[in-house]
Parts: C-alpha cells; sequence; structure tokens
C-alpha cells in the first residue's frame, strides 16, 4: 500500500502574511495486485478531509510486499510465496463539486513480482515485471467540508465530515491469460464508498464502507471464465496530529464475500479478510511530505496474505 496526502496542521500563508493550519486533504491507496481472487485489502486513513481548492498533487513511492495465497481446498495453487517491489506514480487534484470540497486521483503502479508455489502439485516459479491495473477516482465531501479558496480556507476547523468516492480500475495492467498469477486482473471494477470524519482535539476518529463490483473475465486461466461476487469492506482510522504536520494513525480494515466462479463452478473461497497497520506522516517544507506506513494481515480466510511495507514522497501545487 502507497499513501499521499496533504498533511494536517501544514502551514499556509494567505496574502496578508498570516500563517494558519490547514487540515488533510487526500489520502490515495497504491495496493499491490497479488493475483489472488479478491483484492488486497486498502488502508486509507484521512480519505474524507478538506483542503483549499485547485490544489495539485505529484507522488512517487515505493512498497515492497511478502506473502502468499490463502486458497480453498480446490484451488489448483498451494503452498505459494510471493514478493512483490512496486514504485507507483499518482496526481491528485482538490476540486469544487457544487459548493464542497472534492477530489479527482489517477494511480499508476508498477510491479515486480517473483515467487514460487506448488500448482496440481508441482512446483512453478513466476517471475514478472509490467504495469498494475491503473485506478482513477473522484470523491466529494457533502457535508462538514466546504469548497474553500487558501484564504477562506484559514478560518476553517473541522468538526464532523461525511462524504462518498467512486473508484473504477481499468483493465491494462499485465496480464497472461496462461499464468494463474498476473499483475492485472483483465475485468473493470468499480468501488462505492462511504465516510465519516470526527476531529476531537489533536485526534480524528474515522469509519468508512463501501462494496467493489467486478466484471466477469473472459480470458481466464487456460481459455476459461472467472466471476467474482462483490467485495464489501469497511475501515476504521484513528490519528493524532503532533503538530507542525507531524502525524501518525493506526489503521484497520476488514473485507467479507468476494465468493469467486470458474468455469461456472462456484468455490469455497468467502473472503472473511483483516488487516492492521500505522501510517507516520512528516512533512519536509511547504512544497514536499514525505509518509512511511506497514500493514499486516490478522485473520485471512481467503486471497493474499502479506506483509507491506512502504514510503510515498509528495509534492503539492
Amino acid at each position: 500500500m502507497l499513501l499521499i496526502n496533504q498533511w494536517p496542521g501544514e502551514t499556509l500563508r494567505v496574502p496578508s502574511g498570516r500563517i494558519v493550519h490547514g487540515a488533510a486533504l487526500l489520502c490515495v491507496v497504491i495496493f499491490v495486485l497479488a493475483s489472488s481472487p479478491g483484492r488486497a485489502a486498502e488502508l486509507e486513513p484521512r480519505a474524507y478531509a478538506n483542503a483549499p481548492v485547485g490544489l495539485n498533487f505529484l507522488v512517487a513511492g515505493y512498497a515492497v510486499s511478502e506473502g502468499g495465497l490463502s486458497t480453498d481446498p480446490a484451488s489448483p495453487i498451494k503452498d505459494a510465496h510471493l514478493n512483490i517491489n512496486t514504485g507507483i506514480l499518482a496526481y491528485a487534484r482538490s476540486l469544487d463539486v457544487w459548493g464542497n470540497s472534492g477530489k479527482f486521483d489517477v494511480i499508476m503502479p508498477y510491479s515486480d513480482l517473483s515467487g514460487t508455489a506448488l500448482v496440481g502439485g508441482l512446483p512453478k516459479e513466476r517471475q514478472v515485471s509490467g504495469l498494475n491495473d491503473p485506478r482513477f477516482r473522484v470523491s466529494v465531501n457533502f457535508m462538514g467540508a466546504p469548497a474553500l479558496s487558501k484564504q477562506e480556507f484559514a478560518d476553517y476547523r473541522q468538526d464532523l465530515i461525511v462524504g462518498a468516492s467512486v473508484q473504477v480500475s481499468a483493465p491494462l495492467g499485465q496480464y497472461d491469460p496462461s499464468k494463474l498469477v498476473n499483475l492485472g486482473t483483465n475485468r473493470w471494477s468499480i468501488k462505492p464508498d462511504i465516510g465519516i470524519s470526527k476531529a476531537l482535539g489533536a485526534y480524528t476518529l474515522e469509519l468508512s464502507a463501501g462494496v467493489t463490483f467486478f466484471t466477469k473475465n473472459n480470458d481466464y486461466y487456460g481459455g476459461g471464465s472467472f466471476e467474482q461476487d462483490p467485495v464489501y469492506s469497511t475501515q476504521a482510522h484513528i490519528s493524532y496530529s503532533f503538530g507542525n504536520g507531524v502525524w501518525l494513525a493506526l489503521d484497520g480494515t476488514l473485507d467479507y464475500g468476494g465468493r469467486t466462479t470458474v468455469n461456472g463452478v462456484e468455490n469455497d473461497d468467502r473472503q472473511e479478510n483483516s488487516r492492521v497497520g500505522a501510517t507516520l506522516a512528516l512533512p519536509v517544507n511547504r512544497s514536499y511530505s514525505i509518509k512511511f506506513y506497514t500493514s499486516s494481515g490478522v485473520v485471512i480466510r481467503s486471497g493474499s496474505n502479506y506483509n507491506l511495507g512502504g514510503m510515498a514522497l509528495q509534492y503539492r501545487w
């Protein structure tokens, strides 16, 4: 997972020269697809926070994940061990959406995957590099976070924010139907999400819920078809601002559903997965910030079971 955002408590200068403190803007998650039937869990603190309209964000990041796949007894893949190194480039912009604050972001990850597994009882090795499926998202805060200029934002203080987003994943990543493990998924997905964020002094409490819908992959391994039920997800975060743009978040998520069907045969691989993680944000100056993050699986019934760590450098203008 890679995160990008405007840090809370950062210094903004208005024309009068007065220094004011803003709130967090956006937090875009990049996570690695390990070709499991479901998607890797996302941990995304401060996703629904306000910021001045018209800001641009460019992010470069790097993440490393190590782990395997939890599969149902009928799966041909057993004892999988995967190592994935991912670099990302992302862009985001804060928007005025009919008087409410919003944002648009696009994420382009590139991964190098290597690993081993038993496929049909035989040892197999896989090494592949290429693009992951890119992601596009639009979000809007429809309560508690009006669209403000930098000058107006000087007097803004967060209380309760309610927002929603829609993220679309396009099937443009590396995909080989002769392989079971790929970086891309060869299908579209769409994820509507709703979230709330409540500021309590230096603390911010967040809760969000979403569901991911998938199209059918008609060019699955060996020329077959692959379908997946929706995956329902919830996230909870608590973050603490130390001042001067430094903050720390503790994160948790739960995914449920996502049972798959291959060539008309339903698998016993419904997800009941949970992860925990932490994020540390550090400002460098008015234009740059850096973020470190880590996460690990707690309970993984099906799908990717991995440990993840990474960092992201953000430039804002």
